[in-house]
């Protein structure tokens, strides 16, 4: 029976008339996006003033300005810096200058691709894994994204504390989860442009379950540095052996528990998400589906994806690909101008608040064709797609470290998964998506599954 051609997938409601700021703030509390205006999809720069000065930045020559070329006068905001602060520390994602440059020196090699292909094997038990949870759902509807945050935890946690059986894994995460939770909403003191060290009621509140984790954590990092070595070392292994080519300076238990806390929110939740999302489009619409299926059967003949079928799978990479354009886990980045600068034309000032909407300029119109559309074939030929309109993992110095380490867990699960089963949607139960610190599915993504 002939399919007909699928509509537009969910997407967010965007501003079409000016709002004030209590309004701004209500919206900015129930999901971030809701603030932008449908402009942005249209216009390469949108700027005004809500109690502060803001600027929305669409267009990719200004993005390499601020992401590359002027990395230095747009440091990350302070509402970024004090939100996650308290959980991470200073580690990678919050640290400016040189006391990140020297981090990313010392961790940088833990993600080369040899290391990152090392670690594949963790991959594919986990996918194998999901596959076993689902076979025994036995036809009935999954909460896809439950799903891919139990299955991408596992991937981070054996690669990062493999072997340390008495760390209590789930509950790292949990007292992460449930802090972000608490303080990652916007308050009216941010939207006004109140200084930092005014507190924010919101944050105030101390988790006795984040410093129990901290402790948790640091124990954990003092006895794996006087135990043996794995034969295949895991992230932690690696950590503890990095240093800085240039001072040999390397990572202290703080240093290191604040990293490892780092990679292990962000980098099992970002690509739980991506697989999410990229299910639900693949149910969205079936004739990718069945494609995506075809190869991924042709080339696994029923086995579990592994690293060395990635080149054989470009068509599963490119559902990834379209997954994290039209869903970025990290769909709005903020950063605070620290001198006069001009953007578009126009003038910046310092203080002033200078937004990356990913969401939006992964979907305005000058850059892409149908940019609502879901089309994994606009990623045949990436070398086509400027740099800096397509920003998933960020761009410049401070690109994503771990973005290698999520596709390929991404196109390995995926694979393994599509050549297994038909996903179909649950009538009435479609997903909204909604960003408070990550753009997430609320209400889950609920699927049937169809055992092939």
């Amino acid at each position: 029976m002939p399919q007909s051609t699928p509509s537009i997938p969910v997407k967010v409601p965007l501003v079409t008339e000016p709002w004030g700021i209590f309004r701004s703030l209500a919206a900015a509390r129930r999901n971030v996006l809701e603030i932008l205006p449908d402009l942005a999809t249209r216009q390469p720069m949108v700027s005004g003033k809500t109690g502060k000065r803001w600027h929305m930045v669409m267009d990719p020559d200004a993005l390499r300005h601020i992401l590359k070329d002027g990395l230095r006068n747009y440091p990350k905001s302070d509402v970024t810096k004090n939100i996650l602060r308290p959980a991470i520390g200073d580690s990678l994602f919050i640290a400016e200058g040189a006391h990140w440059h020297w981090q990313r020196r010392a961790a940088a090699p833990a993600f080369s691709p040899r290391n990152i292909g090392n670690l594949a094997p963790v991959m594919s038990l986990a996918a194998e894994h999901a596959c076993d949870r689902l076979d025994k759902a036995q036809g009935g509807a999954v909460d896809m994204f439950d799903e891919m945050t139990m299955t991408t935890f596992e991937v981070i946690s054996d690669v990062t504390f493999s072997g340390d059986e008495g760390f209590d894994r789930a509950a790292i995460h949990k007292a992460i989860d449930s802090y972000i939770d608490q303080t990652a909403k916007i308050s009216l003191l941010d939207i006004l442009g109140v200084p930092s060290w005014v507190p924010r009621p919101s944050r105030l509140m101390s988790s006795g379950a984040l410093r129990q984790m901290k402790q948790v954590a640091d124990r954990a990092i003092e006895n794996r540095a006087h135990s043996d070595k794995h034969d295949i070392p895991d992230l932690l292994d690696l950590l503890l052996s990095g240093e800085d080519p240039d001072t040999k300076r390397r990572m202290n238990t703080a240093e290191l528990r604040d990293n490892l806390l780092t990679f292990i929110v962000a980098g099992h939740e970002t690509t739980a998400l991506t697989l999410a999302w990229a299910l639900y489009l693949c149910a969205f619409d079936q004739r990718v589906q069945d494609r995506a299926r075809d190869e991924a059967q042709s080339v696994l003949n029923g086995r579990t994806a592994t690293v060395d079928d990635l080149p054989t799978l470009p068509y599963i990479r490119q559902i990834i690909d379209e997954a994290l354009r039209l869903y970025p886990p990290a769909a709005m980045l903020s950063r605070t101008a620290q001198a006069a600068d001009v953007l578009c034309d126009r003038e910046i000032r310092p203080k002033d608040t200078v937004m990356l909407p990913i969401y939006a300029l992964h979907r305005n119109h000058l850059l892409w064709d149908n940019p609502d559309a879901f089309d994994p074939d606009r990623f045949v030929d990436p070398a086509q797609i400027d740099r800096f309109a397509y920003l998933p993992f960020g761009a410049g110095p401070r690109v994503c470290i771990g973005a290698g380490f999520a596709i390929q867990e991404a196109v390995i699960i995926l694979a393994t998964m599509l050549s297994r089963f038909r996903f179909t949607p649950v009538a009435g139960r479609v997903p909204k998506p909604v960003m408070i610190l990550t753009l997430r599915p609320e209400g889950g993504v609920w699927l049937l599954t169809e055992r092939l």
